[in-house]
């Protein structure tokens, strides 16, 4: 199909996107890598009167380190994340877990920032950036401010960003091996490249056998993405081997709202948040 029409504008800083959004009357979509948005328009499932695209801003690419944090821009695509050695010694979970992102076409043009402002909860980053305990940078007309990737994802397809906002970038601490921590993410799917059913984002820290930490994401058991506290909290001081592992991620599903459609019922869903929970911690712990 084709898109109903609409207005385009292509600033070349994010100041200039920013005033643009800002002197936006009715609805306006932004567009980065267009993976995402593209589908839509061309489905009419969106009628924007205006698309900004973003893709000529420099300022917005690349990969940097800011003290104990890492500073990826949001127009950094998936392909330059999955390849950054900085990205790989410093947020590992994230590089492994946009691998399994669509296929090397998307990958090659679909971003992070565009990912992360999509919030589709059965996307694969949403449920990475907070296990990572991220926090997600917002350019507006008043200035920057900084949202915990906990509260930057609020309902289905919808985050904290006002309308005359823009993500610029996304901050991760530094989780390296050398301090303890390994990660997996486990993602179940019916087909390669499809969206998941259910994922599983693990970090997990070790000290002498023992869990001394965890944080793990849950990919699609909800409207947005949602951290597996009752399990987090049950490895704590946990030894590092299956049958406690196991028993922790019983909990796994608990205080989700899994959907129910024509790849899974909220149950089956449920099931594979505990079983998948189980293989991620284990193989962050580098027991599988």
């Amino acid at each position: 199909m084709i898109p109903a029409a609409f207005d385009y504008a292509r600033p070349e800083t994010v100041d200039e996107a920013v005033r643009t959004l800002a002197d936006a009357r009715g609805e306006t979509k932004v567009l980065a890598g267009g993976q995402s948005l593209l589908p839509i328009l061309r489905l009419r499932l969106a009628f924007p009167d205006l698309v900004v695209d973003i893709g000529r801003i420099p300022e917005l690419r690349g990969v940097r380190e800011d003290g104990d944090k890492l500073v990826i821009g949001a127009m950094t695509t998936h392909h330059a994340v999955i390849h950054d050695p900085l990205v790989r010694q410093y947020a590992g979970l994230l590089a492994e877990a946009t691998a399994e992102v669509g296929d090397p076409a998307v990958r090659h043009r679909g971003t992070l920032g565009g990912s992360l402002a999509h919030a589709d909860p059965a996307s694969d980053l949403p449920a990475v950036v907070l296990a990572l305990d991220g926090e997600l940078v917002a350019a507006g007309p008043q200035g920057r401010r900084t949202i915990p990737a906990r509260d930057f994802f609020t309902d289905y397809l919808q985050t904290a960003l006002e309308p005359d906002e823009l993500l610029v970038e996304v901050r991760l601490p530094k989780t390296a091996a050398a301090d303890g921590w390994g990660f997996h993410y486990e993602k179940f799917h019916r087909v390669a490249q499809s969206w998941a059913i259910v994922g599983v984002a693990a970090m997990v820290r070790r000290d002498d056998g023992r869990i001394t930490e965890s944080r793990i994401g849950l990919t699609n058991m909800g409207t947005t993405p949602v951290r597996a506290e009752s399990t987090e909290a049950a490895l704590v001081g946990a030894a590092a081997e299956p049958d406690p592992v196991a028993r922790a991620a019983e909990a796994a599903a608990d205080g989700t709202h899994p959907s129910s459609d024509v790849s899974a019922s909220p149950e089956y869903r449920e099931h594979l948040a505990r079983v998948l929970t189980r293989r991620a911690v284990l193989a962050a712990a580098r027991m599988e």
